[in-house]
């Protein structure tokens, strides 16, 4: 376990970066603080990469092996209801995701070792924006990430209210849900509310198609695979007395499997071809896989839970879990290397059991010192 002292000091960075949250790829005051603690340390340090994101490089001894840790800094755009003293300062900005908290555990792990490390080969710390809008991972890769760094896996960590504090869960394979957006176009005929059978407005059809909708999950898909379909808006042109002759159903999907995606789509493009064709108006239908499912290797996992059982104790660890069905774009990342993405329990009472995008949820400093100890330690360990 890290000491006291640099507990202090974590809990000091954590709150400033709570009280000061910034949005997307506008992470610059996030990123200038990251850089000059990194450069602080001691590491070797890269920036502007995917826009705003870093990387510090830490080498030690004359191993080619490496690897790569991966913290998100992006905030949300949600008023905060907490009144603690480091509540945010930038009014509707809000750090309600607990990416204030793993941007410290990394740093926490690259002061460690940098000061005190004993491993043979090169750690990359791995600070990433945008991740709530699942963009800021593929710009990095874009830029270079994998090709500028030699870095053999990448592992990341996020936070789980609802889960007691300081436990770790994770597992081989998918462990969160692909994200894919839709939207249906409708077109009719509107008219006069009181004259329905001169036209075909869309808001008929329309609820018609957000029923069937939900049929997919419960008749289409296998049991034994996961999917979500959820409607989150549905707008048209109608008014009062004006049946619409335009409408607009949008809304995201959520899976587990390529199969479970692809049946979800399959099915929705029927269902509104259908029902659309049967009231005998036009549509148009998109269906865009935002975020792909993410997917741990075995042999990571296995390094990782085998690191948090000597930390915590077997007894609060799960290296089994159930899969989530958020989304999560650390999956890009996976999709090139090999790698495990890690829950750790932020508790269950108060503000910090609240779901996360809470404007009332906040991230638990007990986790500091242990995800800052886990980080040092599987370092060491996949370095030996």
């Amino acid at each position: 376990m890290l000491t006291k002292d640099l507990e202090n000091e974590l809990k000091l960075w954590r709150h400033e970066f709570h009280a000061n949250p910034e949005l997307n790829f506008d992470v610059n005051e996030t990123a200038a603080k990251v850089t000059e603690l990194l450069k602080g340390f001691g590491l070797e340090v890269h920036t502007g990469i995917g826009g705003t994101g870093i990387v510090g490089v830490l080498k030690k001894g004359s191993g080619t092996k490496s690897i790569g840790i991966r913290a998100d800094m992006d905030a949300l755009p949600i008023t905060e209801l907490n009144d603690f003293s480091y509540k945010s300062k930038n009014q509707g900005k809000m750090h309600a995701c607990g990416h204030d908290g793993h941007t410290t555990m990394a740093l926490g792990a690259a002061k460690h070792l940098a000061e005190s490390g004993n491993f043979n080969g090169t750690a990359y710390f791995i600070f990433q924006p945008d991740e709530e809008a699942t963009e800021g991972a593929q710009a990095m890769i874009d830029d270079g990430l994998f090709k500028k760094f030699n870095i053999d896996e990448v592992y990341a960590f996020h936070n789980l209210p609802g889960l007691t504090t300081g436990n770790f869960a994770s597992r081989a394979g998918a462990i969160t849900g692909s994200e894919s957006l839709f939207e249906i176009k409708l077109h009719g005929r509107g008219g006069h509310s009181a004259l329905p059978h001169m036209g075909v407005d869309t808001i008929t059809v329309g609820t018609q198609i957000i029923t069937a909708l939900q049929s997919i999950v419960s008749r289409k898909i296998n049991p034994a695979l996961n999917g979500v379909v959820s409607v989150t808006e549905f707008t048209s042109n109608g008014m009062k007395n004006v049946l619409p002759g335009e409408s607009v159903i949008s809304g995201d999907t959520r899976a587990l499997s390529l199969e479970a995606n692809k049946i979800i789509e399959e099915s929705m493009r029927q269902i509104v071809k259908g029902i659309a064709e049967a009231h005998g108006i036009d549509f148009s239908f998109s269906y865009e896989v935002q975020t792909n499912m993410t997917i741990n290797t075995s042999t990571q996992v296995h390094a990782a839970m085998d690191v948090a059982r000597n930390l915590v104790g077997a007894e609060l660890v799960d290296g089994d879990c159930e899969p989530k069905l958020f989304s999560e774009d650390f999956a890009q990342m996976l999709a090139v290397k090999p790698g495990c993405y890690i829950l750790i329990g932020n508790g269950t009472e108060g503000c910090h059991g609240r779901s996360l995008h809470s404007a009332d949820y906040d991230f638990n400093d007990e986790l500091l010192v242990i995800g800052s100890s886990f980080w040092s330690e599987l370092i060491t360990k996949q370095l030996s």
